[in-house]
C-alpha cells in the first residue's frame, strides 16, 4: 500500500509564496509520475503541475512562471511545489498524486488527503 502525506498550505497574501510537499511512502517499486492538482469550491479537480521520473514537467498555463514542480527520487520520494507570485484565483484545495508500480509489481495511483492554500489579504 502506498500513502502520500501532504504539508505547506496555508495563508498567504497576494504576492506572496508558499511551497508544498509531497512524501510517498510503503511499498513502492518504481515511482513513474508524481503531481499536483486543485480544486476551488464549485470548480473541478485541475492540473497544476506534473513531473514524471525521467524530468519531464507539465505547467497548467495559469501557473506557468510562477509556481515551480521539483522532485527527490527514493528514497525520499518527495515532491515539491514552490508558488510565487501568489494571486486569490490560486486559492484551492491542493491535492497530491502519485503512479508507479507498488512491490508487487502492482500499479497505483493515489492521492493524498488535500492541503488548502488561501491567498487573501
Amino acid at each position: 500500500q502506498v500513502q502520500l502525506v501532504e504539508s505547506g498550505g496555508g495563508l498567504v497574501q497576494p504576492g506572496g509564496s508558499l511551497q508544498l510537499a509531497c512524501s510517498a511512502s510503503g511499498s513502492i517499486f518504481s515511482l513513474n509520475g508524481m503531481g499536483w492538482y486543485r480544486q476551488a469550491p464549485g470548480k473541478e479537480r485541475e492540473l497544476v503541475a506534473t513531473i514524471n521520473s525521467g524530468g519531464s514537467i507539465n505547467y497548467a498555463d495559469s501557473v506557468k512562471g510562477r509556481f515551480t514542480i521539483s522532485r527527490v527520487s527514493a528514497p525520499e520520494n518527495t515532491v515539491y511545489l514552490q508558488m510565487n507570485s501568489l494571486k486569490p484565483g490560486d486559492t484551492a484545495v491542493y491535492y497530491c498524486n502519485a503512479r508507479g508500480y507498488d512491490d508487487r509489481r502492482t500499479p497505483f495511483d493515489v492521492w493524498g488527503q488535500g492541503t488548502q492554500v488561501t491567498v487573501s489579504s
